[in-house]
């Protein structure tokens, strides 16, 4: 079976007409080790060193030196969007204390997965909700360098030290001296 080890980031990789597609949900995107298909119906086995959330037009590298390109799937999922930027800070303060993965779209209107009892609660809040099948991209959690920009990534085909290690230096302040 084919085995997809690496993971390039969108923009980081050049798509030569090679690659083939495989369309994947939130949950088959964010995975480190699973048994997928592409879109021609060929297995392969998803097989990076750490969980990560595959983006539209990421690339897997397969041993072989061909490429996947993903492509997100659509899903069920909710936009709802406050009468205020005050109420729509609301919805979000809400969605996150339940600890749901949102997607925060450029006009403000928040995305999150269909759920009618969390529709009903974001529309008892005041919000209008839209409901339909669109990709669902939720942010990057704080703790995600991955998907941040901050993350290291090379295509070189070799290894590096990258520990991020920082000196701090901390003298103790004297007080009354």
């Amino acid at each position: 079976m084919r085995r997809a080890t690496e993971r390039h980031m969108a923009g980081s990789w050049v798509d030569d007409g090679t690659a083939v597609t495989a369309t994947l949900d939130l949950d088959q995107r964010n995975r480190r080790r699973l048994k997928l298909q592409d879109d021609q119906g060929q297995a392969f086995l998803l097989d990076l060193p750490k969980a990560v959330t595959l983006r539209q037009g990421d690339g897997l590298e397969l041993q072989d030196g061909g490429m996947i390109r993903i492509v997100e799937a659509p899903e069920p999922v909710a936009d709802a969007l406050g009468v205020s930027p005050a109420a729509t800070a609301r919805l979000a303060w809400h969605l996150g204390n339940r600890h749901l993965p949102v997607q925060i779209l450029d006009d403000g209107t928040i995305r999150f997965r269909a759920d009618a009892v969390i529709e009903a609660m974001v529309e008892g809040l005041g919000a209008v909700v839209k409901r339909h099948d669109a990709p669902f991209t939720p942010e990057a959690g704080a703790y995600d360098a991955a998907n941040t920009g901050h993350g290291h990534h090379h295509n070189e085909g070799h290894d590096h030290d990258h520990d991020h290690h920082h000196d701090h230096h901390h003298t103790a302040a004297r007080i009354g001296s």
